[in-house]
This record gives structure tokens, C-alpha cells and sequence, in this order.
């Protein structure tokens, strides 16, 4: 999947982190269960900060288990449900799915159509209960191959159509939250969608696959520089439409993850790019 939107750890309380990871774990067993291994694999840092947005709004009734996992099976911990949880675990699969199917497209990867196809028979089930989430899913990423097959370079155009999708399964409920919702969710795809792009750009300037960033990669002197403003104003957006929200329930974690989390992939990548140049 992702991972770009995922917390801080170093600037994060204890007590806020055993709370994250407990909603982690929630997930990963969720999706153990609901779609096996191979949806287990799908685990992704982003589904967690969904789960825990949502919890915070909606403050729902929340199953606290003591488990073992394959990854800590020496040692007892929380993990936290709730019907979030269920939903963000067939969230995950759709975007799994889905990324699969286009590193397929792209590049032909035996593993990715290996995965789609083990999905495949589980993407039934999501389809069941959430035919409108997956029938907007799969029309805006038609768009966006269309667009990506023309070698479209406006940024704002293809991180729109994400951000279509990401606003489409933010909105959980037909209910006086689901504009902010939505918001937030059109703003963070925006967000992943550039983030995404940043982080690839050399290797799909060397693979000859699409990227929005070709042009400016090698034409704009400042181009990290540029790319931080544009990533910035998203978060902003995104972070102001959160704190129009009523939300007092694992707020810290949701700032955590909003105004520092989101940023380690950026720094990281900038920093790996610096040095190599």
C-alpha cells in the first residue's frame, strides 16, 4: 500500500502510541480474518489513521481483546475493534486491489497479478457491501490511466482525481459530518497521490513509466522546494478541515500524524536525494 500517512513515534506520548497500535493490530487481524493472509499482507498505516479519525468522531463502542500475532507471538497485547475497523479493512482491500491491478498495467509485475488474482475472489464480497465505493473507485482510476496514457502533466488534475477517490471512502456516513469528511479525504489523497509521485520520480523517468513530475524533475531547479509548498498547502487544507471537527477522542494522535507523520517519507526521500546528487 502507502504508508505515507503514519505517525511521528519520536514526537508521540507512550501512552498515544499503545493506543495507535493497538488500532493497528485491530486491523491486521480484521483483515486476517475477514479476507486471509494475503489481505493480511495488505496492512497499511493509512487504514489505521481512518479507523482512528472516524473512532474520534463518531466515538462508537470499541472491543478491547488481548492477542498474539505471527509477528509478536511470544507476547500478549491490545488490539482495539470496532465497526470501523470493518470497514477500513475492506477500504484496504479495495486500494490493494486496485494498486495491484495498475503495477500490473505498468510494469507487468508477475507479483502484482498474482496478488490481484488472490484478492479477486475477496473483491466479490467488498463489492457486495460497498458497490458505490468501488464503482467510483474504478471509474476515477479509468480516468486517470486515460489520462496517464496521454502523459497528462497537470498535477492539480491527476491528484484531484485521487483525491475524488479518497473523498468518496472517507465518507462513511450521509450525515452532517460527511462534507468535512470528504474534505479531508479529497485533500489526503491529493496529498498521497504527489507524495507518491515525489518518491518515484526517478526510477519512472528511468522506467519510462508515467509520473507528473517528469517535466519539472529535470527543469525546475527548486524542485524539492516546489514540492514541499505543494504538499504543504494539502495537509493544510486537510488538517483545517479536521480541526473544524468536534473531535476531542485520540485528537493528539490525529496531529501527530497530520502535522509531522505525513512529512518523514518527504524528509527522508529529500534527504536520501541530496546526498546522492
Amino acid at each position: 500500500m502507502f504508508g505515507y500517512i503514519a505517525i511521528n513515534k519520536a514526537e508521540m506520548k507512550f501512552k498515544d502510541y499503545d493506543i495507535y497500535h493497538a488500532y493497528y493490530c485491530g486491523l491486521c487481524k480484521c483483515l486476517r480474518e475477514r479476507y486471509g493472509v494475503r489481505g493480511q499482507l495488505t496492512l497499511s498505516y493509512d487504514m489505521t489513521f481512518f479507523i482512528i479519525l472516524l473512532t474520534g468522531l463518531y466515538e462508537p463502542e470499541t472491543k478491547k481483546e488481548t492477542i498474539r500475532c505471527i509477528a509478536h507471538p511470544f507476547k500478549k497485547h491490545i488490539a482495539y475493534r470496532n465497526e470501523f475497523t470493518e470497514y477500513a479493512a475492506s477500504v484496504n482491500l479495495i486500494l490493494a486491489y486496485y494498486k495491484y491491478r495498475d503495477d500490473w498495467n505498468d510494469d507487468h509485475r508477475k507479483k502484482s497479478y498474482i496478488a490481484a488474482r488472490l484478492l479477486h475472489s475477496h473483491m466479490k464480497k467488498v463489492r457486495e457491501n460497498y458497490s458505490g465505493k468501488v464503482t467510483k473507485v474504478a471509474s476515477e482510476l479509468r480516468k486517470l490511466s486515460r489520462l496517464e496514457q496521454k502523459d497528462e502533466q497537470n498535477i492539480d488534475v491527476m491528484a484531484g482525481l485521487f483525491g475524488n477517490i479518497m473523498a468518496e471512502l472517507f465518507a462513511y456516513r450521509q450525515d452532517e459530518w460527511e462534507s468535512s469528511l470528504r474534505k479531508i479525504g479529497f485533500f489526503l489523497g491529493k496529498f498521497i497521490y504527489l507524495m507518491d509521485a515525489y518518491e518515484d520520480v526517478e526510477e519512472d523517468i528511468r522506467s519510462g513509466n508515467y509520473n507528473p513530475f517528469k517535466d519539472s524533475f529535470h527543469n525546475d531547479k527548486d524542485f524539492a522546494e516546489h514540492c514541499r509548498q505543494i504538499l504543504t498547502l494539502m495537509m493544510a487544507e486537510c488538517s483545517r478541515e479536521f480541526e473544524k471537527t468536534p473531535i476531542l477522542l485520540h485528537a493528539d494522535i490525529i496531529r501527530n500524524i497530520l502535522y509531522s507523520g505525513v512529512w518523514r517519507r518527504y524528509i527522508q526521500v529529500t534527504s536520501d536525494r541530496s546526498r546522492q546528487n
